[in-house]
């Protein structure tokens, strides 16, 4: 176990619960057989370091900076059975896996989370799952791309915003209270109106969570600020 994972007991008890490590790895191959962008393990960790470093950002409590880890690294396990339904999927199953391992109000927390992050009847209850849905949500970048060949890439809309994005940053000001997501896109890939075409709802599944937080969320894309 490493320091981070000593430093957060519930997020070191998921890391090697073997369990959510399968699920991971067999979300990968199904949404790559879905032709969908990458819902792995790589996805798992880029959402948990996000939501974690949004949670130090904005003076988040050490436990809740174990739950949105946790939370954001196990939110998208329940692909593995269905994408339609995987949030919610995936919440119950957390309850069957973790019920004796986590204290219920812990759990239950993380639980929410998971549920809450990816339906338009998202309602917010707790920071937690606030953070985890503007990680999510602002997880845009070339590597996501599962599809190798470039004139396929070109040819579906999601795969060509992701692959146009070469750089994805997030800068969290707790002074002026805003969260801002900069992007770097390759405009001979995708022109910036097509990441408005699929993204919208995403940037305001953002814009809401940010608000919840008490702060304004803010989208610059190649130095021009769009939100």
């Amino acid at each position: 176990m490493n320091n981070e994972q000593n430093a957060f007991p519930i997020f070191g008890l998921i890391k090697e619960n073997n369990i959510i490590s399968t699920w991971l790895r067999n979300s990968y191959f199904i949404t790559k057989e879905m032709s969908l962008t990458e819902h792995g393990l790589k996805h798992a960790e880029f959402v948990s370091n996000r939501a974690l470093e949004i949670a130090k950002a904005i003076g988040s409590d050490k436990r809740n900076q174990d739950l949105v880890l946790s939370a954001a690294y196990m939110h998208d396990i329940g692909n593995f059975l269905s994408r339609t339904y995987h949030h919610y999927l995936g919440s119950m199953f957390l309850f069957e896996i973790f019920k004796d391992k986590i204290d219920i109000k812990d759990l239950t927390i993380i639980m929410q989370a998971v549920a809450n992050h990816d339906k338009e009847e998202m309602k917010l209850v707790h920071p937690v799952s606030a953070m985890v849905v503007i990680a999510d949500k602002s997880d845009v970048r070339r590597e996501r791309v599962l599809e190798n060949n470039i004139e396929k890439i070109k040819t579906d809309i999601h795969d060509r915003v992701n692959y146009s994005t070469i750089e994805n940053k997030m800068v969290i000001s707790s002074d002026k209270k805003i969260i801002t997501l900069k992007l770097k896109i390759d405009t001979q890939v995708c022109p910036v109106m097509e990441y408005f075409e699929i993204f919208t709802s995403r940037m305001n599944y953002c814009r809401l969570s940010a608000e919840y937080l008490g702060y304004h969320f803010s989208l610059i894309i190649n130095d021009f600020k769009l939100l």
